[in-house]
């Protein structure tokens, strides 16, 4: 495969962009998928933002995500979809949909990555979460890129995992040593003053003043209407219930469920979004339930979800990093119920965010699960103060500031030090 592309050079020029724009660029995204939504819809926010000024800029981004084809581009935007893998109820991957072994998944997910950088020669390569990606199937693409004018950035969202965690998995996969040797810039998507995420690794100093935190990414209505149609329930005030891709929602949803059943005076509504990869046998047993609340109505899926969030009065959540995003881009009132398991991802988000009084949290580490303090929680919301009642400086900037760091970093001006010449200064 790589014989087809073997004239392109790594030396090669950049392209020539107008001052102060970004006109012709091409970026190539890495989104780390291999569950949920999360990595494909942050890779979207940020590659649609960098068309929407009009730019000539053309992205690609590189996914494994099964459902990327529902979701709308901006125009300059298009996608490669590379073979999927799932991850197992014991924490363990297999190959989504092709009969083949994991490694040779991962092996031909790794080829099909390296030809579309050869092919697209991109000037600016954004890899997310992963340093070295899925079982190390970046670093074959890295290598190509090292050295040459492409710059090469790691975006991360606010929180990875506990450090007791975060540390010995890096170190497993050598994710640190390939942050150190490969990567021009590292964005974080948050705020220093919240959490960092990077903070347990002990990086060098000439790697830690890598590091921008761009502030959380905002999101905007979707700019055409959503053809799912919506139910009656929404005609009124109503309680947003989401777990983002569905696959590990199944306590949030039992738990909500389990309020309305115990409590008939609630009275808010609530409108359960499923997610595209939750079991069809949970969603048919939850959908049973459902049926016979009168205040509890159900969707599969709206890869238009933003216009159901400005709909809603408030929404109940997981506490994923986008739907984190989205509730604050609305200002909702928002319960998070992080999950707490196998990271501590959403439940540290939610301690932090609660801090601020950005969110409520309720959670069931350390606490019993039951429907009075649930139906309790549900009944608060529409008390609680909103996100925008708390001024924090810069908390939305994520893309205006990812916007910057782009044009800075392919900026004709602009004089490239590759990283392994950084790591001597």
């Amino acid at each position: 495969m790589a014989d087809l592309v073997m004239d392109f050079k790594t030396d090669a020029a950049p392209r020539k962009a107008a001052a102060g724009r970004y006109d012709g660029a091409r970026v190539l995204i890495y989104s780390h998928d291999t569950f949920g939504l999360g990595h494909l819809r942050r890779s979207r926010a940020i590659a649609n933002a960098i068309v929407e000024d009009g730019s000539n800029a053309s992205i690609v981004i590189i996914s494994g995500s099964p459902v990327i084809g529902n979701f709308e581009f901006g125009s300059g935007v298009d996608y490669i979809r590379i073979p999927g893998v799932t991850k197992l109820p014991d924490g363990d991957y297999r190959s989504l949909n092709l009969n083949v072994d994991l490694e040779e998944a991962v092996g031909l997910r790794q080829d099909l990555i390296l030809q579309a950088v050869k092919s697209f020669r991109p000037d600016v390569f954004i890899v997310d979460k992963e340093p070295t990606g899925f079982r190390g199937e970046v670093l074959p693409a890295l290598d190509y890129l090292h050295g040459s004018h492409c710059r090469l950035v790691l975006g991360i969202r606010d929180v990875m995992d506990e450090p007791a965690l975060l540390v010995p998995e890096w170190e497993r996969k050598d994710a640190k040593e390939a942050l150190i040797r490969y990567y021009d810039e590292i964005w974080v998507y948050g705020l220093k003053d919240v959490y960092q995420p990077l903070a347990a690794l002990d990086l060098p100093p000439h790697v830690e003043r890598r590091i921008t935190y761009t502030g959380y990414l905002r999101r905007e209505m979707p700019a055409t209407p959503s053809l799912t149609r919506y139910p009656k329930i929404t005609r009124q005030p109503f309680i947003l219930v989401t777990t983002g891709g569905g696959g590990d929602g199944d306590d949030l949803i039992d738990w909500v469920i389990s309020a309305y059943e115990a409590d008939k005076a609630l009275d808010m509504p609530s409108l359960i979004l499923f997610g595209p990869f939750i079991d069809r046998d949970k969603r048919r047993s939850f959908m049973e339930r459902i049926n016979r609340q009168s205040k509890l109505d159900a969707l599969s899926f709206d890869n238009k979800i933003e216009l159901l969030m400005q709909k809603a009065e408030a929404i109940v959540a997981m506490g994923g990093y986008n739907t984190f995003c989205e509730a604050l881009s609305f200002d909702k009132r928002t319960l998070i119920v992080p999950r707490t398991r196998p990271r501590l991802e959403q439940y540290i988000r939610a301690v932090e965010a609660q801090r601020l009084g950005l969110v409520r949290m309720l959670s069931d580490y350390n606490e019993p699960r039951t429907p009075e303090r649930m139906a309790a929680a549900l009944r608060s919301l529409s008390s609680q103060p909103r996100p925008s009642e708390v001024v924090i400086p810069g908390l939305l900037d994520g893309l205006d500031q990812v916007q910057a760091r782009l044009m800075a970093l392919i900026e004709p001006n602009h004089t490239h030090v590759p990283a392994f010449h950084q790591a001597a200064e």
